[in-house]
């Protein structure tokens, strides 16, 4: 028998793989309203598909054949094995794009309500330890581990990698093996993909276990031939993987969307302007969630190149760019309108929680978690975590930090839940009302808490002044 014969096999497998689009999705999502802003103009300016309608809402065309679009896109290869939004109704989304605006002109000007001045206010950039704190401050784990995942955050540098060796960590605390595998891998779960990796190979081999955790083939390269693939030796990387070359080709092509340095995004340390993504505002009684998008880009596919779908009037070559270019318009009004469908959901959620803070005040702020969020609104934790990253809110009770609205709970008054927001305040307010002349220990604050009935220890007490930023006892005494 001749056993190198060749054969031919059949095999049934399902993979879950990530398009480029599916890329988009995500980035688009992790944007707040200025990046998304500029990103809509970069992408006009690149595919000529792609126009903004303006002011008046009149275009060189009018084209408003919704049927049309559904017959030129049916056209077009199907790249995904599933669309992530089937489950939408795009119609009318579509009609909006394709119709020349007048419509939506006539809606605004109807609009009779007065809408907030949405002004640029300046701000101070959010660094990663930043970004990471509030979602360790947000996850469930042991006060063991969370104190390991502290010195991980602690340990970062700038590119997001992590600088201490997990045997430093260990002696730093006399920690386990087992608690400091479990805070290593919890952080690294964490958005931007690929933070606290030790190297450069870890890093991307992390974020393809986040992007495309099915591409077995991009890991194995990231994994064992990443020095090929620096070198940009493709046909001995498809050699050493023995896999086809075409195969490789997308592995690679995924690997250089990746972002070598994860942490940079979160570390800009000059001010930034920041606009508000969404509105909370009180209509008939009830909290509503408005998008902030009057001044972004409306965008529609320009009618012109409609005539170069056309047999008769265009070689295959143009025909085919054209189509790619519809598709790739397409594929961002979807990822756009899927970034605002998102938000929407998240801020709803968030509303349910906490109508009493924006009704009575901070004071009434109330405990929410990541995952809490994640499970009514059907995604995954990380899915919220970049909906509310780098966005604002606009309230009466002033411009805020979609995240500043999560917060871990803590055991408040006859053991009732009470956020560790509303905690810190109360401490604040102590230390804002104390006698500057016998200003109170940590030990008084302490106990003042637990006349009110919440039971905290006076190392925790000092914690969270040093959060706050609060000096000693000794530095805030006034002396007559």
């Amino acid at each position: 028998m001749n056993f190198l014969a060749p054969k031919l096999h059949l095999r049934l497998s399902q993979k879950q793989i990530l398009t480029p689009g599916l890329v988009q999705m995500v980035s688009v999502l992790a944007l707040n309203r200025l990046e998304l802003r500029e990103m809509i103009n970069q992408e006009i300016m690149e595919n000529p598909v792609l126009e903004e309608v303006n002011e008046d809402g009149v275009t060189a065309e009018s084209y408003t054949d919704e049927a049309f679009l559904k017959k030129e896109t049916e056209k077009v290869p199907e790249t995904e094995a599933a669309n992530p939004f089937d489950e939408f109704d795009f119609g009318s989304f579509f009609s909006q794009y394709l119709d020349t605006g007048a419509e939506r002109a006539a809606s605004s000007e109807r609009e009779d309500i007065e809408r907030p001045s949405f002004d640029k206010f300046l701000s101070s950039s959010a660094s990663l330890a930043d970004h990471l704190a509030w979602q360790l401050s947000v996850s469930i784990c042991s006060e063991t581990v969370k104190k390991i995942a502290e010195a991980i955050i602690g340990n970062l540098d700038e590119n997001g990698y992590l600088t201490a060796t997990l045997d430093e960590i260990a002696q730093s605390g006399n920690y386990s093996t087992e608690d400091i595998e479990e805070a290593l891998t919890m952080v690294q779960e964490f958005d931007p993909p690929g933070v606290a990796a030790r190297n450069l190979q870890e890093c991307l081999f992390l974020q393809i276990k986040v992007l495309d955790p099915q591409n077995t083939l991009a890991q194995e390269i990231v994994a064992q031939h990443l020095k090929l693939l620096q070198n940009n030796q493709l046909k001995e990387v498809a050699r050493a993987v023995n896999r086809p070359i075409e195969l490789v080709k997308r592995a690679v092509d995924l690997i250089k969307r990746l972002d070598p340095k994860p942490g940079l995004r979160y570390n800009k340390i000059e001010p930034r302007l920041v606009e508000p993504d969404v509105q909370f505002r009180k209509e008939e009684g009830e909290w509503q969630v408005f998008m902030n998008d009057d001044d972004l880009p409306q965008l529609r596919l320009n009618p012109t190149y409609r005539r170069l779908l056309s047999r008769d009037a265009a070689d295959r070559d143009v025909r085919n760019y054209v189509k790619e270019r519809f598709t790739a318009a397409i594929q961002l009004m979807k990822n756009i309108e899927q970034r605002k469908h998102t938000i929407v959901r998240v801020c709803h959620s968030i509303l349910r929680r906490q109508s009493d803070f924006l009704d009575y005040g901070p004071d009434h702020l109330k405990p929410m978690m990541i995952k809490e969020v994640a499970e009514e609104v059907g995604v995954h934790p990380s899915t919220v975590s970049r909906a509310v990253a780098n966005k604002y809110v606009h309230t009466p009770r002033g411009v805020l930090e979609l995240r500043s609205f999560f917060s871990e709970s803590v055991n408040g008054p006859q053991g009732s839940e009470m956020s560790l927001q509303s905690l810190k305040r109360r401490v604040k307010q102590m230390i804002d009302e104390e006698d500057t002349a016998h200003p109170l220990t940590d030990d008084q604050i302490t106990k003042k808490l637990g006349d009110e009935g919440i039971h905290v220890t006076r190392r925790t007490v000092a914690k969270y002044r040093e959060d706050l930023r609060i000096p000693s006892t000794h530095r805030r005494r006034v002396k007559a």
